[in-house]
């Protein structure tokens, strides 16, 4: 597989005039933009080591694989799309590792005609939904059971953190719309940006309002600023995503403990495979869930690529189409995070059987009770 590794900062603006005119070829061409400098590389970084482990051809035919940074930036993100469409001639773009240049790369795919895989939530509009998929799951799924958990352990008072950015607001919108009708109220609510390096003021903000637990819609590096400052205060509180200290609750994928899953969840063997091979590489516990996006896309495509070729050839727009209805067409796709079943109006394609519910201890993530 050829890969390429080139920095946004490089990369000229080229404007789209309709969708481009593509030979047939005898490669996949994918182009994959994510964050792997700036403040969200503990996201990225993860998702570009996994594609060591994914296949270097599909039904014969050899995939080229091209992989930009894009370093959050959506300005940035919208440029790596554009030169994938114009330039690389892709038949599948991938990216970005946050929601805001997620949404930035939707565009351009949907602009252009191109099969998109998001590899973090982001909302899927009508106008970004004929040719985006989503892996992460949904904040929907990933919140139900985290304030199921929440109720069951009597959690009556939240106070919120979280960006201040769409990913902080698909949390702050879903706690409303799930987490107050099972009773609990929200007592405070505190946004920080990402490349922030204090919370001081927020967290005291929060401390005085006294809540019950505390919900942070961050993930990666930056998730662990309103932790470090909880702590230091002696709060209990309730976050979401990144690693953490000792007692911490996350929602996550099953990709984080698929040793626990019964030999019958269509998650366990993909989740086994994918952090062999990445502990193997990486060293142990190193798993990650934000991996399991990058290599779930993949499995992924080893479904709906030979459907694809049934019909179409690489570098046609009646190959994107064919990929575009495969997505649809293909059901139970079993992967490390979820099992996969596309339809026009859900772009997330999962149920229950994509996430769990984690602590931290002794270092290491282990289920909930």
């Amino acid at each position: 597989m050829k890969r390429l590794f080139l920095s946004a900062a490089a990369i000229t603006l080229v404007s789209l005039s309709g969708s481009p005119v593509i030979a047939q070829t005898s490669d996949i061409t994918i182009g994959i933009t994510i964050i792997t400098t700036g403040p969200g590389a503990a996201l990225g970084i993860p998702e570009r080591n996994a594609l060591e482990f994914v296949p270097k051809e599909i039904a014969g035919y050899p995939l080229k694989v091209i992989v930009l940074d894009d370093g959050g930036d959506p300005t940035n993100a919208t440029t790596n799309a554009r030169r994938f469409v114009t330039e690389s001639k892709a038949d599948i773009i991938m990216g970005s590792s946050s929601t805001p240049s997620t949404i930035a790369v939707a565009n351009v795919a949907n602009e252009a005609g191109i099969p998109h895989f998001g590899l973090a939530p982001f909302p899927v509009t009508p106008e970004r939904a004929k040719w985006s998929v989503d892996m992460p799951q949904s904040v929907a799924i990933m919140g139900k059971v985290l304030y199921a958990h929440m109720k069951a352990h009597n959690i009556k008072t939240v106070g919120y953190i979280g960006y201040s950015d769409s990913y902080g607001d698909l949390w702050f919108n879903d706690f409303k719309n799930q987490g107050v009708p099972l009773g609990m109220t929200l007592v405070d609510e505190e946004r920080f940006a990402r490349p922030d390096t204090s919370v001081t003021g927020q967290v005291l903000k929060l401390v005085a309002a006294n809540p019950d637990a505390i919900l942070v819609g961050a993930s990666g590096t930056a998730a662990a600023l309103p932790q470090t400052e909880l702590r230091e205060r002696s709060m209990d509180f309730i976050r979401i995503a990144g690693k953490a200290a000792e007692g911490v609750i996350m929602a996550s994928g099953p990709v984080m403990s698929p040793e626990t899953q019964p030999d019958s969840a269509l998650t366990k063997k993909p989740g086994l495979a994918l952090n062999a091979a990445y502990e193997a590489k990486y060293g142990a516990n190193s798993r990650s869930q934000f991996a399991g996006h990058s290599y779930d896309a993949f499995e992924v495509l080893k479904r709906v690529i030979p459907t694809a070729l049934k019909t179409a050839k690489p570098g046609t727009p009646e190959f994107r189409e064919a990929i575009r209805q495969a997505f649809l067409s293909e059901r139970e796709i079993a992967a490390s995070q979820g099992v996969y079943n596309f339809t026009e109006k859900d772009r997330y394609g999962l149920d229950d059987r994509s996430r769990i519910i984690l602590t931290v201890k002794d270092g290491k993530y282990v289920p909930a009770m």
